[in-house]
């Protein structure tokens, strides 16, 4: 019989399920279960039972009867996702334009570098891909804009499939990125901007048809 890890105090039980979520472990439409989701994690399971409620309350989770499950985007709340990070990161590309330190540029651009080497890794891809946009939610230096870019990306975590996984998507991807970052260096911020909602912009065209693909499957 397997010997359960007894309980960490020290881990959030929320990161820890929205951690998995993002990273497909349970995907939209899975059902959760306090007593797996303890064992799973570590946790007891007060703090997994208050995380499940933050997480329904923040529209991640919804009802199914008496369970709770990960919920799904319907096409117009993507759109309206997409549309409202479009301009949150247009915003960040333009603020950075103007704000980031010469270090943070160096950053961005060692990051589009390396991620070259996870070319053939979606889902590699795809962390890397968080961090490169936190990056530049950083270097815009407003701290409000970056938690609003936070509850956006939390719920980026539902979508079930990165775009990142489409036929020849992260090499067009990267080159997007480094257009971004070359704007950014230049100290353009109407360029940034627009790089980075062109960017946000072809990759929401690849999941809708990736979507088409399946209605019409």
């Amino acid at each position: 019989m397997a010997t359960r890890p007894a309980p960490d105090p020290q881990k959030d039980a929320y990161a820890l399920i929205l951690d998995a979520i993002d990273q497909g472990i349970y995907r939209p439409g899975d059902r959760l279960v306090e007593s797996e989701l303890a064992d799973r994690f570590g946790v007891s399971r007060t703090p997994i039972r208050e995380a499940l409620q933050r997480l329904e309350t923040q529209s991640l989770l919804t009802r199914d009867g008496r369970s709770l499950i990960v919920a799904s985007l319907d096409h117009a709340q993507m759109a309206e996702l997409y549309a409202v990070r479009q301009e949150l990161e247009g915003l960040a590309a333009r603020l950075a334009a103007q704000h980031a330190a010469v270090e943070e540029v160096e950053v961005l651009r060692g990051m589009v570098e390396a991620d070259h080497a996870l070319l053939g890794d979606p889902q590699a891809l795809a962390r890397a891909n968080r961090r490169f946009h936190h990056q530049i939610h950083l270097a815009s230096h407003n701290r409000f804009l970056v938690q609003q870019l936070d509850l956006v990306y939390r719920s980026m975590a539902l979508m079930a499939r990165t775009s990142l996984a489409a036929q020849g998507r992260g090499e067009k991807a990267l080159a997007e990125h480094a257009e971004i970052v070359e704007a950014i260096a230049a100290r353009d911020g109407a360029r940034a901007a627009q790089a980075l909602k062109d960017h946000l912009s072809i990759a929401f065209v690849v999941r809708l048809k990736e979507e088409a693909q399946k209605v019409e499957g």
